[in-house]
């Protein structure tokens, strides 16, 4: 897992070089004939880069997206009208057998379909009209890290398709950013010993970085066996706040920009509940640092729309040290296979 995590900056290059040809191809296609709604189909790791994309392209294109429930086709047997759709499926090994189905579903309906996957020769492949491919080599651990962030790039090209206004430039900044936040891996190795004995937990993002609070918590829960909620800062103030108690561990997603007023807000909360609260920023975010008790910095200043990639790097590396300050194994888990086929 470590090994892969440390992978990631040349991964992340090479998808990019090698799908922005598939993503010019796309947006000649869909500047004749845009996607009224878009729909993501994607399971476990795959479902928190789908949850990434909602966010990103709803923000950047104004395109409606919904997350497929795979279940209503292959237990409901309903017949779902993907007419006029892009459907977009995600998968590391291109072999689920529900988000394939659903893929074949939508293009025999006439929708426009699209594969993301890293396994070019995979069930995946043919039935996608076109096909993405995270260029990040094999990945042993069971633990998807580099998969997942590749699906995060791979989906930054199709924003830029669908017309977002995201320039390529700035994309081949985002593996530059993700080799500053590696250097970090010493810091939080120490930091991840005073974790040693923790049993639950809750991580919280908002806006893009609130799919990164459900992946970090998956990555706790599956390699370090620590019961991790995940929730959005405005819902966590609604109700769950109340189960905070002196010593009780927050992880908090906080970069500069839109969403962090109510992540102070939330911050100062905390305080005076005198929770264990630890923060993912950037030195973009000028303000965090002394409004929090502990901070991870990545050293860069990273606009929020890019901020993604970067901050699940610091996440994954924690992931992987608590693991380890457990005596746990992060690339066998108990009970987890790396391809897990669901109906």
């Amino acid at each position: 897992m470590y090994d892969e995590i440390c992978e990631q900056p040349a991964a992340l290059t090479r998808t990019l070089k090698s799908e922005l040809r598939a993503a010019e191809r796309l947006k000649r296609l869909v500047a004749a004939n845009p996607p009224r709604f878009i729909v993501l189909v994607a399971r476990g790791t795959s479902d928190n880069a789908a949850q990434f994309a909602r966010y990103l392209i709803e923000i950047c294109t104004g395109i409606p997206v919904s997350l497929a429930a795979p279940s209503i086709f292959t237990l409901y047997q309903a017949n779902v009208d993907y007419r006029g759709a892009l459907v977009v499926a995600i998968s590391q090994s291109g072999e689920s057998t529900d988000i394939n189905v659903v893929l074949e579903r939508a293009r025999a309906q006439g929708a426009l379909t699209i594969g993301i996957t890293n396994e070019p020769r995979s069930s995946m492949v043919p039935l996608a009209a076109h096909v993405f491919l995270v260029r990040a080599g094999k990945e042993k651990s069971v633990a998807a890290t580099k998969t997942y962030t590749g699906q995060m790039m791979a989906l930054y090209l199709i924003a830029y398709a669908l017309g977002a206004r995201i320039r390529i430039a700035d994309l081949e900044r985002i593996p530059a950013w993700t080799e500053a936040a590696l250097g970090l891996a010493p810091a939080i190795e120490a930091l991840a010993q005073r974790y040693r004995f923790m049993e639950q937990a809750v991580v919280v993002g908002r806006g893009l970085n609130y799919a990164n609070a459900f992946e970090f918590a998956l990555k706790m829960m599956e390699t370090c066996y620590v019961v991790a909620e995940r929730f959005s800062s405005a819902d966590f103030l609604h109700g769950p706040i109340a189960l905070v108690e002196k010593g009780f561990p927050l992880f908090l997603f906080a970069p500069s920009g839109v969403t962090w007023p109510s992540m102070k807000e939330m911050l100062e909360k905390l305080r005076h509940l005198k929770a264990e609260t630890l923060i993912v920023t950037d030195r973009q975010n000028m303000e965090a640092p002394a409004d929090a008790g502990r901070a991870i910095v990545i050293p860069a200043r990273i606009p929020e729309l890019f901020t993604p990639i970067p901050y699940i790097i610091p996440a994954q590396l924690f992931a992987a040290a608590l693991a380890r300050e457990k005596g746990l194994d992060p690339d066998r888990p108990r009970t987890l296979s790396k391809v897990t086929q669901t109906l």
